[in-house]
């Protein structure tokens, strides 16, 4: 029964020609039912919905995977920022300390060259010091000698040339210590100075302004305004005071 059925199907579908051939019968300019186009066109709206939400949830995927990606770069450059921010702080802060320990060893150096040229000028003086010194009995020899020759009562002219001659190397010696700096203290009259002068005796004088130096036993000496030896005098008492402006000046 079935078999029949589908040949008569088969007949339906199958024209016989002019020729006495049969030819399939087309059916796709058949009346089709107005809901089945309907349903047609919904499918292929469907179908272009559904082709625009996939295109769309596509595009978001990629956009979300894009801004994942975005967002991990942007976190490794921030990272990578604050890496670089902090070692350029750290070498800045490196730089600050070596500029403060170059200042401090720049100090340091020069003052280490003003104390040694310090110490070198300290130990020049006092070698000079030592120098002049070790000289001035000489000179005190010399000072007593010619004294006591111009009070001898030999006065040939030999002997004059002879005191001449020592009072000149007395003068000149003293010339050449003058050229360093030293300078003779011969207060013979002067106010008495108990910072450059060594009392060694009084005298009672009532014409002459107490605390007067009267009398020069060896005179003193000065190196650049240092007194490396006072001078040894006597000094007068039972006088009127001195005024005050002639101490001032004698001061000055």
């Amino acid at each position: 029964m079935k078999r029949w059925e589908d040949k008569r199907e088969e007949d339906e579908s199958i024209e016989t020609g002019e020729d006495g051939m049969k030819v399939p019968i087309d059916d796709t300019n058949a009346d089709v039912p107005a809901d089945a186009e309907l349903d047609e066109d919904a499918m292929v709206e469907a179908a272009i919905r559904a082709g625009e939400q996939a295109a769309e949830e596509e595009l978001a995927a990629e956009a979300a995977a894009e801004a994942e990606c975005t967002q991990k770069k942007c976190d490794e450059l921030y990272e990578r920022l604050e890496e670089a921010t902090a070692l350029v702080d750290a070498a800045k802060q490196e730089a600050k300390n070596a500029t403060e320990r170059m200042a401090r060893l720049q100090a340091d150096w020069d003052n280490f060259r003003k104390r040694t040229r310090q110490e070198r000028e300290n130990e020049r003086e006092l070698a000079a010091e030592k120098l002049v010194l070790s000289l001035l009995p000489v000179l005190d020899d010399m000072e007593r000698a010619v004294d006591h020759a111009r009070q001898s009562e030999e006065q040939s002219d030999q002997y004059y040339q002879f005191v001449d001659g020592v009072q000149q190397i007395h003068d000149k010696m003293v010339g050449i210590l003058e050229r360093y700096n030293v300078e003779v203290i011969d207060p013979a009259g002067q106010p008495f100075d108990p910072l450059s002068h060594q009392a060694v005796g009084r005298e009672e004088n009532a014409e002459a302004y107490d605390e007067t130096v009267a009398q020069v036993y060896q005179k003193g000496y000065r190196m650049s305004g240092k007194v490396i030896r006072p001078a040894m005098v006597t000094v007068t008492f039972g006088g009127p005071k001195r005024p005050a402006e002639d101490e001032e000046a004698a001061a000055e």
